[in-house]
């Protein structure tokens, strides 16, 4: 089944071309709002969202990262996370694909040669490439064969974010009888890649995170990712996957509370009724409400000026990722950890309190404010937040810094 956005969108070919930052973001609240009026219907289909992933590349949201030269927006992370929490408060599900598609479109600088960044970004450019990745960490490595000129990868990931939509898809694997991980960019429509439609969780249930099974997926040695002559030289920054897709998390729970916060509050003002034994008319009015918003909307906005804080403090990281050093990536890592811990714990406190001031009319399935938090509490059991404060306060005692593993 496919989803049909059901109003009329907008054509982006008749707008001009964002170029700056503050551009960028108000087209990021136009498709925004697109997607937030019938993202409630949509969420209950449950359907494949072609038609989503359709606006994010007529927007030009796929190519944010993109060289201005090929088309793309010249954008940096700064730009991205906001883009993708403005997103994300339209529709968590379509915010979460639009975050890991930057951070696939983007892995080509991690991890490639200068050569292969040049090639890789001109053409998803140019192509509008949408994002694929099969590289869950926690199942049992993809096997990888050498067979000359190519490699060949065989294997079963439990998660593969984005599958039926994307136009590629990044693999990992280990070369086998070693212990030499291999990335590469691949077609996702191909006959030794199956996609199985298994993603059936609670929440973000348009994210095509199903699993996926690798029958035999040929590469060319040349487009493993780094390599030159079947050897991989590698940088500290190789390590700055973990920082920068924590950060992409951080910025679609922002984005998702942010929206179930603004929904609420407009709910509130036209139809929650005052408390009968208040001696109020209007439910605006009650203090329990006025303190409950303005107390949610405190802890909001400072959890957002934090994710931007450190968002900005990477940048001159990604501006020269030679000169990045073990402690700088630590360090980094370390407030990456602490903006992760707040924005899970202040996403679930919003999603979850937003019911005490809508009142009961408010929980029919129709309005479907529940998906707030079921899409919230369904991504932050990704990896335990306890582990990302036990980073903080390990660093803050004895001046320890995470040690560089897929989640840390």
């Amino acid at each position: 089944m496919t989803n049909t956005l059901s109003r009329p969108t907008t054509d982006f070919t008749t707008l001009p071309t964002p170029r700056t930052e503050e551009e960028w973001l108000e087209r990021a609240r136009l498709v925004r709002g697109l997607l937030a009026a019938d993202a409630a219907a949509r969420d209950a289909a449950g359907a494949t969202p072609y038609a989503e992933v359709a606006l994010l590349k007529d927007a030009g949201l796929v190519t944010l990262l993109g060289p201005v030269e090929h088309g793309g927006g010249g954008q940096e992370w700064p730009t991205a996370y906001r883009v993708i929490r403005e997103v994300a408060a339209g529709d968590g599900s379509i915010g979460q694909l639009l975050g890991y598609h930057l951070l696939w479109f983007w892995a080509a600088r991690l991890v490639g040669t200068p050569e292969q960044i040049a090639q890789v970004e001109a053409e998803a450019t140019r192509q509008r490439w949408f994002f694929g990745g099969a590289v869950n960490p926690r199942d049992a490595d993809v096997v990888i064969r050498d067979e000359g000129d190519e490699i060949v990868y065989t294997g079963r990931k439990s998660f593969s974010t984005g599958s039926k939509v994307s136009d590629v898809t990044v693999l990992e694997g280990v070369v086998e009888d070693t212990d030499t991980h291999v990335f590469a960019i691949v077609p996702s429509d191909q006959p030794a890649i199956t996609f199985h439609d298994d993603w059936d969780n609670v929440g973000q249930r348009l994210t095509e995170s199903g699993s996926v099974t690798l029958d035999g997926v040929r590469v060319p040695w040349e487009a493993a990712a780094g390599f030159r002559d079947k050897v991989f030289t590698p940088r500290t920054y190789n390590t700055m996957n973990v920082p920068v897709i924590q950060l992409v998390f951080v910025a679609f729970y922002l984005g998702i509370a942010r929206g179930a916060l603004e929904e609420a509050a407009q709910y509130t003002r036209g139809s929650t009724r005052a408390w009968l034994h208040s001696g109020l008319e209007r439910a605006v009015d009650e203090p329990y409400v006025i303190d409950t918003y303005g107390d949610l909307t405190a802890k909001l906005w400072a959890v957002e000026a934090l994710a931007d804080a450190v968002a900005a403090e990477a940048l001159p990281i990604h501006r020269d990722p030679d000169a990045l050093t073990e402690r700088a990536r630590g360090e980094h890592e370390v407030r990456v950890a602490a903006v992760k811990a707040r924005a899970t714990d202040v996403a679930l406190e919003v999603t979850s309190r937003v019911f005490e001031v809508l009142g009961a009319r408010a929980t029919t399935s129709t309005l479907a404010f529940d998906r707030f938090w079921r899409n919230v509490r369904t991504h932050t059991l990704h990896d335990p937040v306890a582990y990302k404060r036990r980073e903080v306060g390990r660093h803050v005692l004895v001046d320890e810094l995470p040690t560089p593993t897929w989640y840390s």
